[in-house]
Order: C-alpha cells, then structure tokens, then sequence
C-alpha cells in the first residue's frame, strides 16, 4: 500500500487512496467504490481480515470484482506476524476466489491476472491474493515491473457489465431475498466458482504470451513429479525452498497455487 501511495502521488497511477479507519471501513469503502463502476485494490491481513469478514459476503453476494492482497499471518492470541493461513481460510467460504503465490514476483503477476480472472462475464467474483507473511511481506525481492504498456495489451479497460451506482439512473444493489431466491443467487454464485477454473487457465496462458512467464497452468504448479508415487501438496512460499538431490523427497515436490 505504501507503494501505491508512491505510485498515486508520483502521477504513475491515476487513483485515490482512501484512508479508512479499520479494516471494515476498507472493504465497506471497496464495495462502494467497486459499485460505482470503478477498479477496486486493497490489502489486509490476519485480525484485518477477520475484521472484514461481514463485508466479504456483501461484497461476493452482490458480485462486485474487487481484488485484495492478503499478507497470510496467525490470528492471534499470541500475537505473532509470521505465517499462517487461518486468516484466509477462514474466510474460504465467504465466496472470494482465493490464489496463494510463492515469490513476490507471483505476488504482483497474480494481482494483475486477478482482474481479468474476476471481470469475466462468467466470474464476476472477489479474489484475494494471498502471501505469506514475513516472509513475502516484511522483506525485499527483486521484482519485474511491467510495463504500462504491457499491461494495457493484457487487461483491458475495465467495462462493467452490470449496471453501476449513478444517481442519474438509480438501481437497488444487494436488496432482500427471499429463501427461494437467496438459494438460486447462491446456486449461480457456486457456478461461478466452478466456471472461474477454465478461465483461471486460459488466463494464466494469455499472461505467458505477453509477458513470456507462467505458473504451471494457473491452477496447480508442479515439479519433477512426472514418476512419482507420492507428491506433497503445498501452499505460499513453503514450496519456495528447493529439495536436496539426496532428500528422499527429491522429484516428489509438488507445488499448489
């Protein structure tokens, strides 16, 4: 966030930041701004995230694209900044697709797919991007930064699809349903995140065309596990650390996004 703030203030980034007092009034403020027909971006992290966990439903129930970091660390009691993914798989649930990454790199190409993910016609969901803490959030890692260029050729100019808040034309977003109603939104909400795992896919094809880098094929990425009998599944930045030639796990690792 801080980097953004440089990003907005520098004139590289044409946005607003607004400084909310928690992080309900943060995602209470991404629904809002989403919902006028605008990109949404925030972050939070471990009581953050919990502390948002009202607004989340609001925000996958009235299908509102937002994307939101998430620096995975433990709820506490003990307070304690380093990983542990109980505050997003808490709210696994909620209706948010969720991407774990393992690099800072990963981190900010995931964040950009994110968009194009969530904005399909056929998604139209939240997604978090979730890194683990400490070890991606409170350290420095070279990165490549696209290019605004790049970008554009990528992800196209956003275009809502539903009609957005505009006091010249007002609608009613996210009214009462009825239990016949409400089980048929959940049911499309359902289809939506069995419809997002092709589109995950292609978009992750589509982001290796343009920027000539990918993560398996979006879903899952693997390493050397094509005769193996046994894998480990992993999330984050665990399967960071490379395997020993003479671990007794070598060519079983497998990565998990």
């Amino acid at each position: 966030m801080e980097r953004l703030a440089d990003y907005i203030n520098d004139g590289d980034l044409d946005s607003e930041m607004i400084h909310s007092e928690s992080e309900h009034s943060a995602i209470s403020s991404a629904l809002g701004a989403q919902a006028t027909g605008v990109r949404t971006f925030t972050a939070t992290a471990s009581q953050g995230l919990a502390l948002m966990h009202e607004i989340l439903f609001v925000v996958s129930g009235m299908r509102l694209p937002v994307v939101m970091a998430v620096a995975n660390r433990t709820l506490s009691a003990p307070i304690n900044i380093w990983n542990d993914h109980q505050d997003s798989i808490s709210a696994r649930d909620s209706g948010w697709l969720q991407f774990y990454v393992e690099s800072a790199q990963e981190a900010l190409d995931t964040i950009i797919m994110a968009y194009k993910i969530a904005e399909n016609k056929n998604v139209l969901l939240p997604v978090m991007v979730c890194l683990d803490g400490y070890t991606l959030s409170h350290v420095y890692e070279p990165v490549d930064i696209p290019s605004q260029k790049q970008v554009d050729i990528f992800l196209p100019k956003y275009k809502p699809i539903h009609a957005f808040l505009d006091p010249k034309k007002p609608i009613t977003q996210g009214p009462i349903a009825f239990p016949d109603t409400f089980m048929e939104l959940k049911k499309m909400q359902q289809d939506a995140m069995e419809f997002s795992l092709p589109i995950i896919e292609k978009v992750n094809r589509e982001f290796k065309t343009t920027f000539k880098r990918s993560y398996g094929d979006g879903l899952i990425e693997t390493y050397k596990i094509e005769d193996a009998k046994n894998a480990i599944i992993g999330m984050g930045s665990i399967v960071l650390d490379d395997v020993p030639a003479n671990s007794k796990f070598y060519g079983e690792k497998a990565i998990r996004r």
